[in-house]
């Protein structure tokens, strides 16, 4: 074989594997295995398939699901919504077990959950009825929300709220439905003398009282040693 032909092929060769190593680095390769019923998209799927970033994976009550990609794994609980988003794992709701060693992050809501340092560390995350459980397995995390960032040891758990939003706007709700009852039981005893005062204008009261007087003016005039001339 000749210099040109042999340059020829090599050409040829790097035509071939450039683009798909480029295409390699955009999309992080990701393989999902169910355990059970579990949907990819909405839609039932075999044992095994490839995932992308930006697919949903949703498991039922009795059955999960792990995606596993290069230096990471999910597990997705049972009963739960992921979405896969390449760097990171957004929950809809349900919990996700994490294992990585490539700063795989988790996303709840506002609350973003991260490995501290680039080693190997697993954590747990669960949303359930808007708020978020956080365990870290091994490893530190780092926990950033509204509120700020902070830091959770290994061994340690934590519960954050999934939107600071929701709980500012709960508790404006209750602080309004505390003063619309605390305004009603003024007004309702405020009306107590209102009442009082109905009851000395009845006919029964204004009765019993003519009746003291006559009776006290009787024994005055009983009692006084001159009787009364028929002027007085």
């Amino acid at each position: 074989m000749g210099i040109a032909a042999f340059r020829k092929l090599v050409s040829c060769v790097l035509l071939l594997i450039v683009p798909v190593s480029l295409f390699a680095a955009e999309q992080p390769a990701a393989v999902l295995y169910s355990h059970g019923t579990a949907l990819l998209n909405g839609d039932s799927i075999p044992r095994s398939s490839a995932i992308f970033s930006g697919d949903l994976v949703q498991t039922n009550a009795d059955s999960v699901a792990n995606i596993n990609a290069t230096g990471s794994t999910v597990l997705v609980l049972n009963d739960s919504l992921v979405q896969y988003e390449g760097s990171s794992v957004k929950l809809e709701h349900g919990g996700v077990t994490i294992s990585t060693s490539k700063l795989l992050a988790t996303r709840a809501g506002d609350v973003i959950v991260l490995p501290a340092a680039g080693v190997w560390t697993e954590f747990e995350v669960r949303d359930v009825d808007g708020r978020v459980q956080i365990a870290a397995r091994k490893g530190d995390l780092t926990i950033s929300d509204d509120t700020g960032t902070s830091t959770l040891p290994q061994g340690q758990q934590t519960t954050r709220q999934e939107s600071q939003t929701q709980d500012d706007s709960q508790t404006q709700d209750d602080s309004q439905s505390q003063n619309h009852k605390k305004k009603k039981k003024k007004e309702t005893a405020g009306a107590a003398p209102a009442a009082a005062g109905g009851a000395l204008d009845s006919p029964w009261a204004v009765g019993i009282g003519g009746g003291a007087i006559l009776a006290a003016t009787a024994w005055i005039l009983i009692q006084s040693d001159n009787p009364a001339s028929p002027s007085k």
